[in-house]
């Protein structure tokens, strides 16, 4: 509570379950997402959460975020880099850079952007944190996947990275480790089977409430702590039907 907040990616999926928790907390929330008229449903629902248009994919979007942000809401001292984009396909069978691009510069480049540009800003808040987003998959990844696990995977080194150079800092540097969540990431109906979203978005608050500083869930949690052995076998089970 009495936090403000910027989730990307906030319109939907585990980015929305987020918001509307701290809503409901009483923190004053932010989403930003590319798609206006998934936001205003989003407004909709909540007519007291802020909305903003951005592509995390262009560095000017994210430059121009930051300074609108950090001049209508002074006070945000929470930033969650959620916005992530998943593409499954053959690399052999792909030659289409610019959508690979694309994913790189979402799931990656962004939150290391956002990251350097919030810092300072930050430093001057009451209980900053920066929450990163990374996934199961950064352990053990999809090999149908392959660029979204590699960024995840680089994200979690960089909020490794980041935790430690902060240290010294008021910043706490959060790490989200979702498992595969009943969401549309990677296209409508992939992940009807995965965990309901409310009840990973839950599991999250509580151990935030807790001062977590890596919350993992269902397979997340298994896979962020298993042996070289126990992923070799993740791996493989996860990828036995794949070609």
């Amino acid at each position: 509570s009495s936090n403000t907040v910027l989730i990307t990616g906030g319109a939907s999926g585990i980015g929305f379950a987020l918001a509307e928790r701290f809503l409901i907390a009483g923190s004053e929330v932010i989403v930003c997402g590319r798609r206006e008229e998934k936001l205003r449903e989003a407004q909709i629902k909540y007519p007291n959460l802020h909305i903003r248009v951005c592509d995390v994919s262009h560095s000017s979007d994210r430059v121009s975020l930051f300074e609108w942000v950090t001049r209508e809401f002074p006070k945000l001292n929470i930033l969650v880099n959620n916005a992530g984009i998943q593409r499954r396909f053959q690399i052999a069978q792909n030659s289409d850079w610019e959508k690979i691009e694309e994913e790189l510069a979402i799931n990656l480049d962004a939150p290391i952007h956002l990251s350097t540009l919030f810092i300072p800003h930050l430093l001057k808040q009451e209980h900053p944190a920066i929450l990163n987003i990374t996934s199961g998959l950064a352990f053990a990844p999809m090999a149908s996947a392959p660029v979204y696990c590699a960024t995840k995977a680089a994200l979690r080194s960089f909020t490794l990275s980041l935790r430690h150079q902060l240290s010294a800092t008021p910043i706490s540097v959060i790490e989200i480790i979702p498992p595969t969540v009943n969401t549309d990431l990677g296209g409508k109906g992939i992940h009807t089977t995965g965990t309901p979203l409310n009840e990973f978005a839950d599991a999250v608050v509580d151990q935030l409430k807790k001062g977590s500083v890596e919350i993992a869930y269902g397979f997340s949690a298994q896979s962020s702590r298993a042996s070289r052995e126990e992923l070799n076998e993740m791996f493989k089970r996860m990828n036995q039907v794949q070609r």
